[in-house]
């Protein structure tokens, strides 16, 4: 999807005005006659470099990961690297997994890496490619807020 720059300028706009990105979509649709799905207008945000304000969250990140830590991880083994600051480190997918709303890395402070992905339904898969592998309730915790941040600097 390709938008000239009024219409880059009109989203900005309405951003700032405080819309959401349903009402962002609709608005593409009526004054510039631009059907825009709505996974393409989110990818269109994060391109743009913009955060939707107020937004309510759609998911509950705050779920109990370790139950899904535990629980079926998908085929995808993810690398392990060494921990830089002993911290938890979280990343987005440039390009989401197939079956994901959105998907991305972590790495715990112990210097396993685990590949991750929120489905539709709002549940949340981790997978470190090791088996029965747990990251500490700390490091759950430290992922939880440090996810919950990036969505939301990401508008979502």
């Amino acid at each position: 999807m390709q938008l000239n720059d009024a219409q880059k300028d009109a989203v900005r706009k309405w951003i700032t005005e405080g819309c959401g990105l349903t009402e962002i979509q609709k608005r593409l649709n009526d004054e510039f006659q631009l059907p825009v799905t709505f996974l393409d207008l989110r990818f269109l945000i994060l391109d743009l470099g913009l955060a939707i304000k107020d937004q309510e969250k759609k998911a509950d990140v705050g779920m109990d990961l370790a139950k899904a830590a535990a629980g079926r991880p998908n085929a995808e083994a993810a690398e392990t690297e060494p921990a830089g600051a002993g911290g938890v480190s979280v990343s987005l997918d440039r390009i989401v997994k197939p079956g994901a709303v959105i998907s991305g890395t972590v790495q715990f402070s112990d210097g396993v890496s685990a590949s991750w992905m929120l489905d539709q339904l709002g549940r949340l898969a981790l997978d470190a490619g090791k088996p029965n592998y747990r990251p500490s309730p700390e490091d759950v915790q430290a992922f939880q807020a440090e996810l919950r941040n990036l969505l939301q600097n990401h508008g979502m």
